[in-house]
This record gives structure tokens, sequence and C-alpha cells, in this order.
């Protein structure tokens, strides 16, 4: 392990954290693998256990390193990259990737619009319905995601609880009702996750985590679906393409 110089301008915690990286980015410390202790860190590199600390949280706070009660500080797996410059579904984007996915439904409502379902679905005065569908989407055993789908019921007027189970929106708005998503707008942003999400996506309480909102559209930019989508920040991560 290289070590700090107290004559380099940037804070011996900060050239910790550095050094660390560098050790993982060069695969000397690899996906899995516990990181020297606190004291070994402080012996090593000749500092207090704080600046330590404040170096291997750090990299906790960035997903690079986890923690284990009891048992240590572990080099946290590649995050998986989510391209977003093609409109797909969390079912395709998992599939072309090779991973098993399974979603299970938390709840399936038909419920009065709220004056922003229907600003983002573009409904008509006359039509005061919405089908609400939360879900937990779940690859590789692990839940990943819980999304909330807002749909139009004057669209989807005859879909129930059974057409949606385990099968793909975007497929049952093609295949059945013969919608085609065409685009979408999308916002990120960061969140906290509260104590009902932290335990539904197996997270510690406060958790960071991404939150997506998506309105998709077809022809003739007819908004279909209004969806907000809260992902894990631990496990993916989201690469943006720009032309």
């Amino acid at each position: 392990m290289k070590k700090v110089s107290k004559s380099n301008p940037l804070p011996l915690y900060y050239q910790i954290k550095e050094i660390i990286q560098e050790m993982i980015e060069n695969e000397e410390l690899k996906p899995g693998d516990a990181i020297p202790t606190e004291r070994e860190l402080c012996e090593m590199q000749s500092v207090s256990r704080m600046t330590v600390n404040k170096a291997i949280m750090g990299l906790v706070n960035e997903g690079i390193l986890y923690r284990e009660q009891g048992k240590g500080t572990f080099v946290t797996k590649p995050k998986e990259k989510h391209e977003i410059s093609q409109l797909k579904s969390f079912t395709e984007e998992m599939k072309e990737k090779g991973l098993k996915t399974d979603t299970k439904i938390l709840s399936f409502q038909i419920k009065e619009a709220t004056k922003q379902n229907k600003i983002m679905l573009n409904m008509k005065d006359t039509e005061d319905k919405v089908i609400e569908i939360k879900r937990l989407r779940i690859s590789a055993n692990e839940p990943l995601a819980i999304e909330t789908v807002w749909l139009s019921h004057h669209m989807f007027s005859d879909m129930t609880v059974e057409m949606v189970e385990g099968k793909s929106l975007y497929n049952i708005f093609r295949d059945k009702y013969g919608y085609c998503p065409e685009q979408a707008k999308q916002t990120i942003e960061p969140i906290m996750l509260n104590e009902y999400e932290s335990k539904l996506l197996n997270q510690p309480a406060n958790a960071l985590a991404l939150m997506f909102r998506r309105n998709t559209y077809i022809q003739n930019e007819k908004p279909i679906e209004y969806t907000k989508a809260i992902y894990r920040s631990d496990r993916y991560k989201y690469e943006i393409i720009l032309t």
C-alpha cells in the first residue's frame, strides 16, 4: 500500500481514500475482499483513527465499500450500468442483460384521478378515474425498485390485476391494446428512503436511493403512463448517452 505524504496539500483522509480506490481500480483489492482494519490502516499510514474512519466512510458513501457489523469493511461489487438512451421497460432491460426478473404486485386500485394525474396523463374533464399499480421489481432474488404506475382508466377500462401479474406493461400496451410507446420524458433525483421503502428494498433506514419520474408517450405525443420508481442506489448506476 502506498503511503500518505504530509507535504501533500491534499488532506490525509483524502489521500487514504484515493490510495484505497486506486488499489481497487488496479484489482489489488477485488469485489468481496476485505480491506485492512482501521487499526491496521492507522499503523500503516501513521495517522489517527478519525482520519482513517473519514476516508473509509467517504468510500462507503460512494458505494465503493460496504460494512458488515462485526465482520469488517469490504469492496463492493461493481454496479451494473443502465443506459438511458432507449425506451425500454424494466423487464426488457433486465432480459437484455441476461438477468432473471420477478415482479410482486403490491397493490392494484382504480382511484379518483388527482389534478396531477390528469395533467400528467392529459386526461379530459370527463375522465376522472386512474388505475394505480404499485409493484416491487426483483432481480436475482433481490428487491431492486418500488414502482408506481398511473394509467388512464378510460384507455384501459378492462385491465385487471391478473392481466398484469408477472408481465411487462409495455408488452400489454402493444399486444392487447395496440399502443406502442414511442418516447418518454424522465427526471432523476436522489432521495432518502422512508421506513416502508427501506423494508421493501432490504435497505438500512434512511438509505439513499434514486427516484425516477417518467411520462411515456404513444403516437401524437399522447401520454400513456406516468411512473414513479424508486431504485436502490447501491446496486445500479445510470449511464446517459448524449449525441
